[in-house]
């Protein structure tokens, strides 16, 4: 299958690109930086804004399935990065007859989202972290929900929990909204997309994953997210 990654060249994007390949897909990586992603067999890259609907039209073109990965570190200011881009990628899947999609949000955009046995990320670090530090980004990604929601694609919203990097892939687990769970990590969020692209369980519907075999270090995946990226 021929497919657009858009955030081609961040954290998660990359490796999404080297799972592809490697299940034998074909890759028009789209990346805002020239030079950040190399071209090798198999894969296309576009520069491009994924906010710009020229730019993503010709990103598209030809392609069967459109996967965005796109991301935004945390701060005060307003966020429109992630519903600018679903209006442009939507309206242009439209016009050129591209009838699936995949785009990454969050477990936050779950408004019942609770994990279960985790008082203290339900009662202090979500509402620190995620509902206050994340405020524009999470309301920004459930802007976007709603712009894929109205369209008539076969869509998949995408719902990780806390991301953090794993060297391999696990056995993630996926679920219908959100899944129960604190944390997931790149490799399995990729895999995950790309075995609802194959299997298509949760068409029309939102996916959460998560990791269960591994968990991060807490405070380091805080610094990394939250405070690094910066």
């Amino acid at each position: 299958m021929r497919i657009a990654v858009f955030g081609a060249s961040g954290p998660t994007g990359r490796l999404l690109t080297d799972q592809a390949l490697a299940a034998g897909h074909e890759v028009v990586a789209v990346t805002r930086r020239a030079g950040s992603v190399a071209e090798r067999p198999g894969l296309a890259v576009v520069v491009g804004d994924a906010t710009d609907p020229a730019a993503v039209a010709a990103a598209i073109g030809g392609t069967e399935a459109v996967l965005s990965v796109l991301g935004v570190p945390f701060g005060k200011e307003t966020v429109t990065t992630y519903s600018v881009s679903a209006t442009a990628i939507t309206k242009a899947m439209a016009r050129q007859g591209v009838g699936r999609l995949l785009a990454v949000s969050s477990s936050v955009a779950d408004p019942d989202w609770r994990p279960s046995g985790a008082h203290f990320f339900n009662h202090v670090l979500d509402p620190l972290v995620n509902r206050r530090l994340g405020r524009t980004v999470h309301a920004d990604m459930r802007r976007m929900e709603a712009t894929v929601r109205r369209t008539d694609l076969d869509w998949t919203l995408v719902r990780p929990s806390g991301l953090f990097e794993h060297p391999v892939v696990t056995d993630f687990h996926t679920a219908e909204t959100s899944a129960d769970g604190l944390f997931t990590a790149r490799t399995d969020l990729a895999a995950s997309m790309l075995r609802e692209l194959e299997e298509r369980r949760y068409v029309r519907t939102a996916m959460g994953v998560i990791t269960t075999a591994v968990r991060p270090n807490m405070a380091r995946l805080l610094w990394n997210e939250g405070v690094k990226k910066k």
